[in-house]
C-alpha cells in the first residue's frame, strides 16, 4: 500500500511544479507592469513641462493648458489599466486556478483507471530466473519464441550468468549442442566453477562432437570431480573417455566403481550394466524403453534430440550424431533403428543416407 501513497505524492509534486505558475497572477519582466510604466510616462510629461515654463519656453496658460492634456491622458492610462485588471487577469486568473485542480485530480485517477484496465495490479514480483524457468519445463509458449525472448535479454545483459544457465539446457533440448557449450562456459565465467556446471559443460561438449569425449570436455569432467569426487556424470564419461581411448581395463574399473555407488533406480544404472557386459564380452542386457530418456548423463539429450528428429526431421548431420550417439551409450538396436529412419526421412536425397551411414559403419553400426 505504501508504494501507491509514494506514486500518488510523486505525481501530485509533479503537476504542481507544471500547473503553479498558471495559478498566480500575470507579472511583467521588470520592475513595472506596462499600466504603471505608462503612467510614470505622463507624470515625467507634466514635470517636463514644469521645467519648459521655468526656462520661459511656455506661458503659464500654454502650460496650464498642456498640464491640463497630460493629466487627462494620465486619468484614462490609469482607467485602462484598472480595467484591463479586472476584465483580462481575474477570469483568466479563475480559468487557469480551475484547470490546475481539474488536471491534479484527473490526471492520477485516468492513469489509476488505464491501469487497472490494462495492467496486472495483482500479478506478484518474479525475478528473472522464476520468469526463464517455465520455458525449460513445458511452457505453453512457442519453444522458438521463449528462445528468443531470453536471448534478446542475454545480448542486453550479456553478464547475466544465470540466464546463460537457464538457456543452456533449452539449446541441448533443441539439439543446439555447440550453443549449449558456449552458453555453459559463459555460466561458468559469471557464476564461477562447481561440479554441476562444469560436467554440463562437458556433456554438451561431447555431444557437440557427436558423442566423443575430446580432450577440453575431459578437463571438464575433471575440474568437476576436484569439486565432487562422486559426481556420476563425471564419472560416466570419464569411464567413456576411456573406453573410447581403448584402455578398456580403466573403463571397467570405472564404470564397476560408478555402479557400486550409485542407487539401485539412479537413472545411469541400466547404461553402465550394459557398457560392463560389453567390456566383459558378455550378453549385454537388452535395452529397455526407459533407456534413452533415464540416463541421468548424455542419454536425456540424445532424447531430446532424437524427439525432435522424430517430430521436424533434420540434416544428415543430426541424423548422423543420433546414431553415434546411441551407439557410443552402448544401445545397438537404438541406433540401428536410428540408421533405418534416417533412410526413410531422407528418402530421396542418396548423399546424405550415405553420410549417415557412413557414420553408422565408423560406430560398429552396419545393419542393413
Amino acid at each position: 500500500m505504501s508504494i501507491w501513497i509514494l506514486f500518488i505524492l510523486m505525481t501530485a509534486a509533479t503537476i504542481m511544479a507544471v500547473l503553479w505558475p498558471l495559478s498566480r497572477p500575470r507579472t511583467a519582466f521588470g520592475p513595472t507592469s506596462a499600466g504603471e510604466g505608462e503612467r510614470l510616462f505622463y507624470e515625467e510629461q507634466l514635470q517636463e513641462i514644469d521645467r519648459d515654463l521655468a526656462r520661459g519656453m511656455f506661458s503659464p496658460e500654454e502650460a496650464a493648458s498642456a498640464k491640463a492634456e497630460a493629466a487627462r491622458r494620465l486619468i484614462r492610462a490609469d482607467a485602462r489599466r484598472e480595467a484591463g485588471d479586472k476584465s483580462l487577469d481575474e477570469p483568466a486568473l479563475r480559468r487557469r486556478r480551475a484547470t490546475s485542480a481539474l488536471a491534479l485530480s484527473a490526471i492520477p485517477l485516468v492513469a489509476l483507471a488505464i491501469y487497472g484496465a490494462q495492467g496486472s495490479p495483482e500479478m506478484p514480483g518474479q525475478p528473472l530466473s522464476e520468469r526463464m524457468q517455465p520455458m525449460t519445463a513445458g511452457s505453453e509458449l512457442d519453444m522458438d519464441q521463449a528462445v528468443a525472448r531470453i536471448e534478446s535479454h542475454l545480448q542486453q545483459n550479456p553478464e547475466d550468468g544465470q540466464g546463460w544457465e537457464v538457456i543452456a539446457p533449452v539449446y541441448v533440448r533443441m539439439g543446439r549442442f555447440d550453443d549449449a557449450a558456449a552458453a555453459y562456459q559463459r555460466a561458468l565465467r559469471y557464476l564461477g566453477e562447481d561440479a554441476d556446471r562444469l560436467a554440463n559443460f562437458g556433456e554438451a561438449l561431447v555431444m557437440a562432437s557427436e558423442g566423443i569425449v575430446s580432450s577440453s570436455a575431459r578437463e571438464a569432467f575433471e575440474g568437476a570431480l576436484e569439486h565432487d569426487s562422486r559426481h556420476p556424470k563425471a564419472r560416466f564419461f570419464l569411464a567413456t573417455a576411456a573406453q573410447q581411448d581403448g584402455d578398456e581395463d580403466v573403463a571397467l574399473d570405472r564404470y564397476r566403481s560408478l555402479l557400486a555407488d550409485s542407487a539401485p533406480d539412479a537413472p545411469w544404472v541400466e547404461v553402465v550394466r550394459r557398457r560392463i557386459a560389453n567390456l566383459e564380452g558378455a550378453d549385454a542386457p537388452p535395452a529397455d524403453a526407459g533407456d534413452a530418456a533415464g540416463a541421468g548423463a548424455i542419454a536425456g539429450m540424445v532424447s531430446g534430440l532424437a524427439e525432435r528428429l522424430a517430430s521436424e526431421g533434420g540434416s544428415a548431420d543430426e541424423w548422423g550424431r543420433l546414431v553415434r550417439s546411441y551407439a557410443v551409450l552402448g544401445q545397438e538396436t537404438r541406433a540401428a533403428e536410428a540408421l533405418a529412419d534416417a533412410r526413410r526421412a531422407l528418402a530421396g536425397d542418396s548423399e546424405a543416407i550415405a553420410h549417415v551411414e557412413d557414420v553408422a559403419r565408423e560406430a560398429g553400426i552396419d545393419r542393413e
